[in-house]
């Protein structure tokens, strides 16, 4: 039956690529996306025959660059995914320029079916092309049954809304299932099965490739086996140091989630024969492209390059197109009856495994007013979603049983040093933790005869925190902080606690910061009682557009964040790594978080585990694990999580001084004028002296 609905479809669309069947601008957007189409119909032919694998690698170069280049690089500026672009033109023929935005979310989603092209997925192309020719008909329709007049913009509004609402069972089944079934092996296959030396392998994934890429993959081939095997078994060794750690049995686990951006397979390959060794299968999924299974612009699985940032930022809302309150609650009731069906699956899995990037020069968009966004109420519906399909997520993976491990890597874009820092990065990610373990214990026991923390920031920081720590009760066997050393956060060097929200207060200020990808300039977020009550940037010059970025992209639609982690970083050798290279901005979180104290909002380290006692390697019980929001979780769980965490560090010549502050007001500083002063912690300041 799908094929009979696949060839009609196919046809169809053919058709439409040549007929003059309505009126500018939509003859010529109908046109084109048509011919992207028919583009994604031939792939599919050649991807179910076997074809695309048969290609010289010029050929698939050729076939990579088509499918993606009506939105790279200035081509986006006149492209009919652009919603300010299309939107203009049909203001100017003096239409509802709602059509605009809907029909470019509409090639969006068209634009999203590449891989599943790549995969031969009959089902979603004909899903989705079915969508397209009904879009199609309704402005055929209009132009002649109305003599020359279009469809209204909430009649194309209602068909994608159904379209969404109805298939939503479809997509988001799929999803569940290819995240934890290890035989949806499509990634897998090509790891494990192709010629990794033949850069060809690159290109059958569906993802747009780079030279990047195809360098990052090439100089991992330069390397000898041992260096490559060393990264993969500190990768792998993190994940499983992870359960032991916090005493979980990884004996129940059958599954690993691996992530990783494309071009590091061949250290991938070599991690699944360690996963495999140590019992577990690899679930490898690509990160989402479709409207309903993505969250705003997060990569979460494997990927390819970005191939234009300014159209991810533009298309993060998408969603708002057809969400509403029905529409949540269906997507609520499918994830579980998802869930439901793999729940063998669910019990098993342990977890991700994941491989971050870094050296993409950060990007500041640029606003595009005509671009779909959440309403206030829209955006209550997206915090809901996440709070509710995590509590289901944590339902049947629970928190307490499973862990994750993170690790990250420069490409060859971060510039001329790429190999030298490459290495460098290597180092940084096995160093000698027990040496740091040593030292952090040391800031440890100062800072566990503290009431409060004081933070100071000079050099144009303007930072003044007070953090508060909870009550020690039996300080002999207990600690506010985690001994942080490089198991699931690699590499090594952090000590962090989760704040008392009441009496932590103060301005937390960077004057230049990259968080997730985006710039900040001059970002201020002020605390009362633990949580966030004022916040500004200086990103753009309305103010209120910069209220909204730092709502969207850093709140992620709450109106406010706890202060979910202290930490004070200690991997001195990192920031002088970063000084010595000029990459301070390129930096991941992962790692940046090290280079200096750090601020976390959002939920805390210990979410969905509060109530899992883990000790420090001094035998100390960590017992700062929740706070009021986390307290919540058994009597209010939608309240109890926010669902992220991001951290905001700052740089240590930004930091006039770090002071635990005892409860008759002494004081003992731990860093002054950006160096440790403790003793014991002179090897520290080697790198920043």
């Amino acid at each position: 039956m799908t094929d009979t609905r696949y060839e009609l479809v196919t046809v169809r669309i053919r058709e439409i690529k040549e007929e003059k069947a309505v009126g500018e601008p939509f003859c010529t957007f109908f046109s084109k996306a048509a011919s992207f189409l028919v583009m994604l119909d031939d792939v599919y032919k050649k991807a179910a025959a076997g074809e695309i694998r048969t290609l010289g690698l010029n050929a698939l170069k050729d076939l990579n660059t088509a499918l993606y280049e009506d939105i790279l690089g200035e081509n986006y500026e006149r492209s009919y995914t652009n919603p300010g672009y299309f939107a203009e033109l049909v203001r100017e023929a003096g239409y509802d320029t709602l059509l605009a935005q809907y029909l470019c979310f509409l090639y969006t989603e068209m634009r999203a079916l590449i891989p599943y092209a790549f995969e031969a997925d009959e089902d979603i192309l004909t899903l989705y092309m079915e969508l397209f020719v009904e879009i199609y008909c309704c402005f055929v329709f209009a132009y002649e049954q109305k003599k020359g007049e279009v469809p209204e913009s909430s009649e194309i509004r209602q068909c994608l809304y159904w379209f969404e609402r109805d298939n939503c069972e479809i997509v988001v089944s799929r999803r569940v299932r290819e995240q934890l079934d290890p035989s949806c092996s499509f990634a897998t296959d090509i790891i494990r099965k192709c010629d990794l030396t033949d850069l060809k392998y690159l290109y059958y994934y569906g993802e747009y490739i780079t030279e990047t890429e195809i360098r990052l993959a090439g100089f991992l081939n330069s390397l000898p086996d041992e260096d490559v095997l060393s990264m993969a078994r500190t990768y792998t060794q993190g994940y499983i140091l992870g359960f032991e750690k916090t005493g979980k049995d990884i004996s129940k686990k059958k599954t690993v989630n691996i992530r990783y951006p494309v071009g590091f397979e061949r250290m991938i390959r070599f991690a699944i024969e360690m996963f495999e060794e140590a019992g577990l299968k690899p679930v490898i999924y690509r990160a989402a492209t479709l409207s309903i299974n993505k969250r705003g612009q997060s990569r979460t699985g494997y990927y390819g390059a970005i191939p234009n940032r300014q159209y991810d930022y533009d298309h993060r809302e998408d969603a708002a197109v057809y969400l509403d309150n029905d529409y949540v609650n269906r997507k609520l009731g499918v994830l579980r009856a998802a869930y439901e069906d793999n729940r063998e699956l669910a019990a098993t899995h342990g977890g991700p495994a994941v491989v971050e990037d870094f050296g993409e020069s950060p990007f500041l968009p640029e606003k595009n007013k005509e671009a779909a966004a959440f309403s206030d109420k829209q955006r209550r519906l997206m915090v809901k979603y996440e709070e509710k399909s995590g509590i289901l997520t944590n339902e049947f993976i629970p928190g307490k049983e499973r862990s994750f491990t993170i690790i990250a890597f420069p490409k060859p874009c971060i510039g001329k040093d790429f190999e030298e820092i490459f290495r460098e990065t290597v180092k940084l990610n096995t160093l000698d933790y027990v040496r740091y373990e040593n030292m952090q214990q040391i800031i440890i026991d100062v800072l566990d005869k503290a009431s409060f923390i004081r933070i100071a920031g000079k050099n144009g920081n303007v930072t003044e925190m007070i953090v508060a720590l909870n009550e020690l009760k039996d300080p002999e066997h207990e600690t506010n902080f985690e001994n942080c050393v490089a198991d699931v956060n690699i590499p090594v060097g952090e000590v962090f606690t989760t704040p008392r929200l009441t009496g932590t207060a103060g301005v937390l200020h960077v004057p230049q910061v990259y968080l997730n990808g985006l710039k900040y300039i001059d970002l201020k977020l002020e605390f009362s009682a633990g949580v966030i009550v004022h916040y500004s940037c200086r990103n753009f010059d309305d103010e209120a557009l910069n209220k909204k970025y730092i709502e969207d992209n850093l709140l992620e639609h709450h109106k406010t964040l706890p202060l979910g982690e202290f930490a004070i970083g200690t991997n001195t050798t990192a920031y002088r790594m970063a000084r010595d290279y000029g990459i301070e901005k390129l930096l991941p979180i992962l790692i940046g978080e090290k280079t200096g104290p750090h601020f976390a909002v959002g939920d805390t380290c210990y979410s969905y585990e509060e109530d899992i006692i883990t000790y420090n390697p001094d035998g100390k019980a960590i017992v700062a694990r929740s706070n009021d929001y986390a307290d919540l979780r058994k009597t209010d769980p939608e309240r109890a999580y926010f669902h992220c965490h991001t951290d905001i560090t700052i740089p240590y010549d930004e930091i006039e001084g770090i002071y635990a502050i005892a409860m008759d007001g002494s004081q003992t500083a731990i860093i002054e004028n950006g160096l440790f002063v403790l003793d014991g912690l002179s090897e520290l300041n080697a790198p920043l002296v």
